[in-house]
């Protein structure tokens, strides 16, 4: 198994992968501020636009598992690539639209393409990331979503402004000029080589060989030392397939507990910010009358935040620890965000201070989002790790991203400021119960290897 550092260059993996997540953020933020273009074109209400919306959420969910089984079968590098084409492929798709049921199949096309992508790739980092290093990176790549949405924000005030670009053109070239982006993405994940944990397991241990001397002789020619021999071994019994009955009882026999823990942080995480981000942008046009074209204003500073969370916090993740970490920034963003419940409604906001209030939770929950993420990559066998990630990933898309949007869709359009609270509230609950599922449930996974927190299945 990999020694030493893993990956000299670790930055071109983290670079190579976090872009991905940011174009992906690009294009999930600027349907939230082109929502409003699309009402004006195509006069649709919100519950229409929350029910499209939650169409892309529900096919990345569904079809989830069977990619993340893929990736689990025919390695991380084939499944990334394939996934990446998918998804730009809808992007580019949605430019051209022309009615509800076009907008909403492209929609599909893109969220299939995204639960691929993060079953593919965290998978793929935590397992040539260093393990000291691996609860920093694995949270600041996911985390570079929010710069993604930092830059659709900011791009949506040149979209929506009337002055410069027709309405009825400027969502396209949003979605459009996004789409074109991403193609740079294909060129850098050639620099990213197959998982050598992987191909070992698989019965590639020629082409594992040819990888980790690869990566030992970047290693030393950077180091410009000697490598340390490596400490233990672990014996295993490769095998090109693994069949679900063998998963399926590690997940719910031997991995009950962390199967019950992933499974919470992903629904509180979805919920939480399937509910806000989606619907932010009509939120401060229904309660406090921001302009339609001027929501970008508010949404980029409060996308910033998200990314700041888990830059600072990620290195607490590898030298505090992930239970201390994880349980302690789900149970400060639910408590957070009742307070700012209570305080919306009271009426107690304008635009601005609100924005600041969410800037403050999403500066904690960024770091658990991402957490969750992290949680359920390493703390499951490797020959599961993919379908582990997209199965809890489809489950918390299902049950909380589905329902977030049309749910916040509903209470915004009654116009309640306290319907609108108890719906933040609902989410307050949601986070603190994941906290106290870390606390109990979690798996203390900072500076150990992979096989030291849960052995292959081929070990066995």
């Amino acid at each position: 198994m990999p020694r030493g550092p893993l990956f000299y260059g670790w930055w071109i993996v983290a670079a190579g992968f976090g872009i991905e997540f940011l174009i992906g953020a690009l294009m999930f933020h600027a349907y939230g501020a082109y929502a409003v273009l699309l009402r004006e074109e195509f006069g649709w209400s919100k519950t229409i636009l929350s029910a499209a919306f939650a169409m892309s959420r529900a096919e990345s969910g569904i079809l989830g598992p069977v990619q993340g089984w893929l990736t689990d079968r025919f390695g991380r590098r084939l499944v990334f690539y394939t996934t990446l084409v998918v998804y730009l492929t809808g992007v580019l798709l949605t430019a051209m639209s022309w009615n509800f049921l076009s907008f909403a199949v492209f929609r599909a096309i893109t969220g299939l393409g995204i639960g691929g992508e993060y079953a593919a790739i965290n998978s793929a980092i935590d397992e040539l990331i260093p393990a000291r290093y691996r609860g920093r990176i694995d949270l600041i790549v996911n985390g570079s979503f929010w710069l993604g949405a930092v830059a659709g924000s900011s791009a949506s005030l040149l979209f929506l402004d009337p002055g410069l670009i027709a309405p009825n053109l400027g969502w396209r070239l949003g979605f459009g000029i996004g789409g074109l982006l991403g193609l740079g993405v294909l060129l850098m994940r050639r620099h990213v080589p197959e998982s050598p944990r992987w191909l070992v397991t698989h019965g590639y241990a020629q082409q594992a060989h040819a990888t980790i001397t690869d990566i030992e002789q970047r290693v030393a020619q950077g180091a410009r030392e000697r490598l340390q021999p490596p400490e233990g071994g672990l014996e295993i019994h490769p095998r090109k397939s693994f069949g679900f009955g063998l998963i399926f009882r590690a997940m719910v026999g031997r991995y009950r507990g962390r199967s019950v823990l992933a499974l919470t942080l992903m629904i509180a995480q979805s919920f939480l910010f399937n509910a806000v981000f989606f619907s932010y942008g009509l939120m401060l046009t229904r309660f406090h009358n921001v302009p339609d074209g001027r929501t970008g204003i508010y949404l980029a500073p409060l996308a910033a935040s998200n990314f700041l969370g888990p830059l600072l916090l990620g290195p607490l993740f590898d030298t505090l620890g992930r239970r201390t970490m994880i349980s302690g920034t789900y149970a400060l963003s639910g408590m957070l965000l009742i307070a700012t419940a209570l305080a919306f409604g009271f009426d107690a906001f304008t635009a601005w201070t609100q924005t600041f209030a969410w800037m403050l939770i999403f500066f904690f929950a960024s770091a658990a989002a991402s957490s969750a993420y992290l949680t359920a990559s390493e703390i499951f066998p490797l020959e599961m790790r993919a379908l582990a990630i997209a199965i809890f990933y489809a489950l918390g898309t299902a049950i909380g991203g589905t329902a977030a949007p049309s749910l916040f869709g509903y209470l915004i359009g009654t116009g309640s400021q306290w319907a609108l609270a108890g719906g933040y509230m609902f989410a307050a609950v949601l986070m603190l119960v994941a906290a106290l599922a870390e606390a109990k449930l979690g798996v203390d996974a900072e500076g150990r290897s992979l096989e030291n927190i849960a052995g292959p299945l081929s070990s066995a």
